[in-house]
């Protein structure tokens, strides 16, 4: 592996980033005030209002999935979604190794257990070809159902996440899901404005989750979307995700067990102008990464990360991959040290102690991964709109 100069590398982060500088933050520059002070005004701010339908609205328009549920944050979009697949307590649910905590999590809410999956350096998310290959090991099929010889439960969905807003290889992952019985769920969550194959991610799962927690492309504060195709499964995501309440003008009855993921309205008036903004932020985030990627072109030990072939990712979080894992902390400690913020990837989800004793796969390219990716500065706001450096 090839040492690198931790001093060096932060010397060229500081050229091209101001001091101070934190690792993602919002970005307020249209209609947010007017928007909200309207819910303020009118008194519309909880989970009804024009706002909801239509941030609902703008997100089918924009990701070009028919429908969009609107949720309280990404985990809850997620935990709904394993509902509306079917997943039930005891069922064993395939996640990457190298995530977010919540999308383990989410699994665990349904009284399933998370299957771990390795990862693949292309695209930093979830092996398609590994993970065939592991279910033709441990893996048969019954009636239709997809079970786990080594625990006797049974396999009943994959859920991909799009890491740092970069697609996983969909097609073949579909294949796999198709061929094993298994329903394919996207976390979405970090990639809103993200394709693959010219298509917006979200569009291959049964159903896909987005999130719009402070740090991610575009905000609602705190806030999540169900995505589906499927016209029956969105209403039933609308109806399940608002308590389960069929409408009624006076009457407080439910038909099933229901969840308040409900998005409020001041959270949706937030988002809808967010989403007027998003190409003009994605632009930005993806000319950031273009110097990023200059910047780094010619430094030994460490590489610049880029989107795939296949894909057109939206740069959420930007990635150094180190090749001497032992310098990772120094790197860390020496830019955080100097004001600009950077961090590791998540504590991939086997190190986690309650998800020590999951079944797993060989999970050797996600601890390689963690063990090399920094994170460093992504705000939009770190490149000006043309106009500004005209």
């Amino acid at each position: 592996m090839t040492p690198f100069d931790a001093k060096d590398i932060v010397d060229r982060l500081a050229a091209v980033l101001p001091a101070e500088t934190p690792l993602h933050e919002p970005e307020f520059r249209g209609n947010e005030w007017a928007y909200v002070k309207e819910c303020l005004d009118t008194g519309w701010v909880s989970s009804v209002g024009k706002y909801v339908d239509r941030f609902e609205e703008m997100l089918s328009d924009f990701t070009g999935v028919r429908h969009a549920v609107a949720t309280v944050n990404g985990t809850a979009a997620l935990h709904a979604a394993l509902v509306l697949a079917g997943v039930e307590a005891d069922d064993e649910v395939v996640v990457p190794a190298l995530t977010f905590v919540a999308t383990a999590n989410a699994v665990t809410y349904c009284g399933a257990v998370p299957h771990l999956a390795d990862s693949e350096e292309r695209t930093l998310g979830l092996d398609p070809a590994k993970l065939s290959a592991h279910l033709e090991e441990i893996a048969q099929i019954h009636d239709g159902r997809c079970v786990n010889r080594q625990t006797g439960r049974r396999l009943r969905a994959v859920v991909c996440m799009h890491t740092f807003g970069h697609p996983v290889d969909l097609d073949p992952l579909v294949e796999v899901c198709d061929r094993f019985h298994l329903t394919l769920i996207e976390d979405a969550a970090e990639s809103i404005g993200s394709y693959y194959k010219g298509r917006h991610t979200g569009a291959w799962g049964r159903l896909s989750i987005l999130s719009f927690n402070g740090n991610k492309t575009i905000t609602t504060g705190g806030g999540g979307a169900i995505l589906t195709d499927d016209e029956k499964l969105a209403a039933r995501a609308k109806h399940v995700t608002t308590t389960a309440k069929p409408p009624h003008r006076w009457q407080y009855a439910h038909d099933t067990i229901g969840y308040n993921y409900r998005l409020p309205n001041i959270n949706a008036a937030l988002g809808c102008a967010q989403l007027e903004q998003l190409p003009d932020l994605l632009e930005r985030k993806r000319r950031l990464a273009g110097v990023y990627e200059t910047v780094f072109a010619d430094v030994e030990g460490v590489r610049f990360f880029t989107e795939p072939a296949f894909a057109r990712g939206n740069y959420w979080l930007n990635v150094l991959l180190t090749d001497a894992a032992d310098q990772r902390d120094a790197l860390l400690a020496e830019s955080n040290d100097r004001g600009i913020m950077t961090r590791p990837a998540w504590t991939p989800m086997h190190h986690l102690p309650m998800f020590t004793d999951c079944p797993r796969m060989d999970l050797g390219v996600a601890d390689d991964l963690f063990a090399r990716i920094v994170n460093i500065p992504s705000s939009a706001r770190l490149v000006p709109e043309p106009h500004e450096s005209a």
